[in-house]
């Protein structure tokens, strides 16, 4: 005959559950996920808490800052136009003063230019490109890509030709321009540019061609072109005219913590 009460060893009665601590976790834990789910639920108030700008790829901030840096010259432009409109009222200064005046504005850069203009189109190669010709090794990934001193060879060149003004993209470069590249990427006054990359230079269109088919670096550059397939393009384009610059001339520079 068994005993009424259960024994160490023996499954328990069916009125009474044995304590079991897995069950208690469980419980817990669908308890701690309901928590984080309202809580994401009150915070999002119906919208995506996934694109806030704490979660963005760095290159996406990046394009952000440049697009923002877009707008504001925009605005920086239309300011600088009202108050040239308001400095064409008499303000007691003398013909040659204002004879002065523009031709330091046109040597700044900050004026429109018009003339005969040149564009340079500069663009990395295919990712499948190969040595075209024998005796040249197979391209590495850095062979394929434009550089900054890619870039910079074609500004000095169309400058030494005497170019009146020149610009890469959408923007008019000045004496403080500094065309600068992160890998293949051009980041030039606060704003960020892939290729293919544009340079418009007004000028007389002969003497600034024979200045880039001089330049050493880049007879060094067509040699990428010819043998891996980086862009190289050089048209005429007629009459231009080259926006001004519209950007802060302030020069940025260190200062020492105090």
């Amino acid at each position: 005959m068994s005993n009424s009460a259960d024994s160490p060893g023996t499954e328990s009665s069916p009125g009474r559950a044995r304590f079991r601590p897995v069950r208690m976790l469980t419980a817990a834990v669908f308890a701690l996920a309901g928590l984080i789910f309202f809580t994401s639920f009150d915070t999002a108030k119906g919208t995506d808490i996934r694109t806030d700008a704490s979660l963005l790829k760095l290159s996406d901030l990046i394009q952000e800052r440049s697009h923002g840096n877009g707008r504001l010259d925009d605005a920086n432009a239309a300011l600088r136009d009202d108050v040239e409109a308001l400095a064409e009222r008499d303000d007691g200064s003398t013909r040659a003063e204002d004879a002065r005046l523009a031709a330091l504005e046109g040597d700044a850069g900050t004026q429109k230019v018009t003339g005969e203009a040149i564009t340079v189109t500069l663009n990395d190669a295919p990712p499948d490109a190969t040595a075209k010709l024998p005796g040249y090794p197979e391209p590495q990934p850095d062979f394929l890509v434009i550089h900054q001193q890619d870039l910079q060879a074609v500004v000095n060149s169309l400058w030494q030709s005497g170019a009146k003004g020149i610009k890469i993209m959408d923007q008019r470069l000045i004496s403080t321009s500094a065309v600068r590249c992160v890998g293949n990427t051009l980041i030039l006054q606060g704003r960020v540019y892939s290729p293919p990359y544009k340079i418009t230079a007004v000028g007389d269109p002969a003497k600034m061609q024979q200045a880039l088919a001089d330049s050493a670096a880049l007879q060094n550059y067509m040699v990428y072109v010819n043998v891996y397939g980086l862009g190289w393009k050089v048209t005429e384009d007629g009459p231009v005219t080259l926006p001004g610059y519209s950007g802060t001339v302030d020069l940025q520079y260190a200062k020492p913590v105090e």
